[in-house]
């Protein structure tokens, strides 16, 4: 019997269950008797917790739902193996719960950090001649992965927060001329911009459009920022501004720390960023006088099912029915990737990049050519790269007026 086990990994999105949805069909049209699902990324493998999918996945509709459904159905982890020298053990319990489990194939769905752990397992394998491959599906709504054109889970993000900003620059423009008020939306990012990039497509002939995006690819400057505020403010009441979480000033602190200098960091030693928006908000009113009301979308940006941009669905689903492929045919080591085809009409295709290594780890960062640094800005280029990955509308089921989802029993 040919079986395969799926997992989940990181921060979720909007269509992560899309993939792993891929991912089941794939695999069991590809011959796998069995596909299995470790519940809490490679930390629940560890600890041998993990589920026959058959037993929620046979029923089509549930499939469906799956679609639909928000955050990472397998649940996540935040889980750094390590260095093989340092943590060897950590390796071979995984091989003996795959081995115990007669598992062939292992599915990875995640970012950055899910990546080295395709990478670092892959390696072994090879080093101690173990018969299981190991394949990458990317997500992430940071859009921050290199190789392929985007990531599964951004587009939605982008379709989330330029409705936001739509709506909160309507919320902010309501007293006129009769006041001057600042909003600051904080959106995640923390050290490429493109979710607070995806800002500006708030903004059409019905919707003036945010004022200034601060992303964290460009040195960050308080002084400036304040002047650049009060120019703004000079010519509008009202004003709404999007920066990154991870915005910079020169020596390469981050604006958050101005609160707070004990944040607190993960496995990977990311620093959880929060507060950037609070901080500007102070700075604000202590200087100008004005009030600046902070507002943070926090996960909102990464779990608004009801929101997600169909075509962003439909390629969550097509990179997990590759990954499938992939593995049915023995490869390892590898990702699967988008590659955008030229041309006027927006059309994606769905390939394999075979070096792990040249992905695992490696943060794609706006090109500095799609950023306008003088006015704070970003360019017609990077509104055309994202403006396709929000279009279309998914159909929720819905009971008794709200959206339905699937869980664990």
């Amino acid at each position: 019997m040919k079986k395969l086990i799926v997992g989940q990994s990181g921060g979720p999105t909007s269509v992560i269950n899309g993939s792993l949805a891929g991912v089941y069909e794939s695999a069991k049209k590809n011959g796998f008797d069995k596909v299995y699902g470790m519940l809490n990324g490679i930390e629940g493998l560890l600890e041998d917790r993990m589920i026959d999918l058959d037993e929620y996945f046979s029923k089509e509709e549930n499939l469906e739902l799956l679609k639909r459904t928000p955050s990472s159905f397998l649940g996540s982890c935040r889980f750094k193996l390590g260095k093989v020298e340092d943590h060897e053990d950590l390796y071979e319990k995984i091989f003996e719960v795959l081995d115990k489990h007669s598992i062939d194939s292992f599915i990875y769905i995640g970012g950055n950090d899910s990546m080295d752990t395709v990478e670092s397992l892959s390696d072994y394998a090879e080093a101690h001649h173990k018969h299981q491959n190991f394949i990458g599906v990317p997500k992430t709504i940071d859009n921050d992965l290199p190789i392929t054109d985007h990531c599964p889970g951004f587009g939605s993000a982008c379709k989330y927060i330029a409705t936001t900003l739509r709506e909160v620059i309507c919320d902010n423009a309501v007293y006129g001329d009769t006041k001057k008020t600042v909003a600051i939306v904080e959106i995640m990012g923390r050290h490429a911009g493109w979710l607070t990039a995806a800002s500006a497509l708030a903004k059409d002939e019905t919707c003036p459009g945010v004022d200034a995006i601060y992303l964290p690819e460009v040195a960050f400057d308080i002084d400036n920022f304040v002047k650049e505020t009060e120019e703004l403010l000079k010519k509008k009441s009202n004003i709404v501004i999007a920066v990154s979480e991870g915005i910079r000033t020169e020596d390469r602190g981050f604006v958050c720390e101005l609160l707070d200098t004990n944040l607190q960091t993960d496995a990977f030693g990311h620093k959880e960023l929060v507060g950037c928006a609070d901080a500007l908000g102070r700075i604000l009113r202590d200087k100008l006088g004005v009030k600046a009301r902070p507002i943070t979308l926090s996960t909102l940006q990464r779990a608004a099912a009801h929101l997600a941009s169909k075509t962003d669905l439909e390629e969550a689903i097509e990179c997990g029915k590759l990954g499938a492929e992939l593995a049915s045919r023995g490869e390892s080591g590898k990702m699967v990737i988008m590659t955008r085809v030229p041309g006027e009409e927006y059309k994606i295709k769905y390939e394999v990049f075979n070096d792990i290594h040249k992905i695992a780890n490696i943060e794609k960062k706006i090109p500095l050519e799609w950023i306008d640094v003088e006015n704070n800005y970003v360019k017609q280029e990077l509104i055309d790269y994202m403006k396709p990955l929000i279009q279309g509308e998914v159909k929720q089921v819905v009971k008794d007026g709200l959206p339905q989802y699937i869980v664990l029993k």
